[in-house]
């Protein structure tokens, strides 16, 4: 899986562990990076964050551990979004599955769910009957779901997380965008937590007018 890795590194000052300082005041070109220029948010007046992420990635799938509990405690002036990605064309799969289902609305608690059947149940969802098989276990009618998958909408999505990808120059994933100015990853920041700890900084920047 294609991934940057960066050096931790940290400068931390007395008394301070490098995560501390990361949290504090991360740097710019080791802890994040600018993007040279600003992407478009989705809701105008809000501090954006998107993760970018792959069901077939094992990395998202520990990411989610530490980043469902950070997504409850966000402030009402945060919004937060995913966008599926996709480099191989077995993984586009898994890209159309997330955003058919959430054009379909689908319940609570699915995308965990897609995670474990993949990770822990090792199921190959992208095999028709196995899909079905896990749609009706869970609420979701197999039918509405395939039509879904190949229709215009999600197509349509695709187009769109295609060119966010080539827009954040995203070149691996779990990837978090701020405010379409700023990005990072637990690679870049140097563990899971050190990441939230970089986007939690940058929403106070971004809030700031930085």
């Amino acid at each position: 899986m294609k991934r940057r890795e960066f050096a931790l590194g940290l400068a931390a000052a007395p008394l301070l562990t490098a995560a501390m300082s990361a949290a504090a005041d991360p740097v710019e070109g080791k802890d994040y990076t600018r993007l040279g220029q600003a992407v478009p948010v989705e809701v105008p007046g809000k501090v954006e964050v998107i993760e970018f992420f792959g069901y077939w990635c094992p990395h998202c799938n520990d990411f989610q551990t530490v980043l469902e509990p950070w997504i409850k405690r966000l402030p009402p002036g945060v919004n937060f979004r995913r966008i599926a990605a996709a480099w191989q064309p077995w993984q586009v799969f898994y890209q159309k599955l997330y955003f058919a289902l959430e054009a379909m609305g689908a319940p609570e608690g699915i995308h965990q769910k897609i995670f474990d059947a993949v990770h822990r149940q090792g199921l190959h969802l992208e095999n028709p009957p196995v899909l079905e098989a896990f749609a009706r276990a869970n609420g979701i009618d197999p039918a509405k779901l395939r039509e879904t998958i190949n229709g215009f909408t999600v197509a349509s999505r695709l187009g769109i997380a295609n060119q966010a990808f080539r827009d954040y120059r995203v070149d691996g994933v779990p990837t978090l965008a701020v405010n379409g100015r700023y990005t990072t990853s637990p690679a870049q920041a140097g563990g899971e937590k050190q990441a939230l700890q970089v986007v939690d900084a940058l929403i106070r920047k971004s809030r700031a007018g930085a």
